[in-house]
């Protein structure tokens, strides 16, 4: 899959409701939508530029996302449809995370230092990865966003209000700006 190739989405932005809502499992009769979506989503990510983009971010509610963690130089997409960790390791990993529908907002995460999760491939085949490091921490933001929950609510309520009030205060200067003459 090469990186956009494919026309690419809005990407929405705290406090839109629908980053709060629990998506839905993708069905047989989503299949269609499900392909031309995860291209689009793909291109998304890619132009952003992220690592992993889950389909709330782009306004529809399906469990759906995708990941690349790799170097630009050689794109290794990963495509996952219903997404669910099935075991964490109880050791635990902090490290930065930042999000597309939170701009310019990072904050340090503390989270299961591995995971395994199942999931069904665009094909329709069940897989399974065993994930650590950067991988992990992806996978478990993407499928925070699928079950409503943000980075930073996994931060103190300070830290959380803070970064939520910076960003509402940022996006209003966006707003002054291209309403100027």
């Amino acid at each position: 899959m090469a990186r956009n190739m494919s026309e690419t989405l809005p990407i929405l932005v705290v406090p839109h409701p629908i980053l709060r809502a629990r998506a839905k499992p993708v069905t047989a009769a989503d299949d269609a939508a499900v392909r031309e979506l995860a291209q689009k989503m793909l291109a998304t990510m890619y132009k952003a530029p992220g690592i992993g983009l889950a389909a709330p971010q782009v306004g529809v509610g399906l469990r759906l996302i995708v990941v690349d963690v790799a170097p630009k130089e050689a794109p290794a997409p990963m495509v996952m449809v219903n997404p669910e960790i099935v075991a964490q390791s109880s050791e635990l990993a902090t490290r930065e995370e930042g999000c597309l529908s939170l701009p310019g907002q990072y904050a340090e995460v503390t989270r299961p230092a591995r995971v395994l999760v199942r999931y069904q491939a665009l094909d329709g085949s069940r897989q399974q990865i065993e994930a650590e490091g950067l991988l992990s921490a992806c996978l478990q933001h993407e499928i925070d966003h699928l079950n409503g929950v943000l980075f930073v609510d996994h931060l103190s309520p300070l830290r959380r209000n803070m970064i939520l009030r910076r960003l509402a205060k940022e996006q209003r200067a966006k707003a002054r700006e291209a309403t100027a003459p």
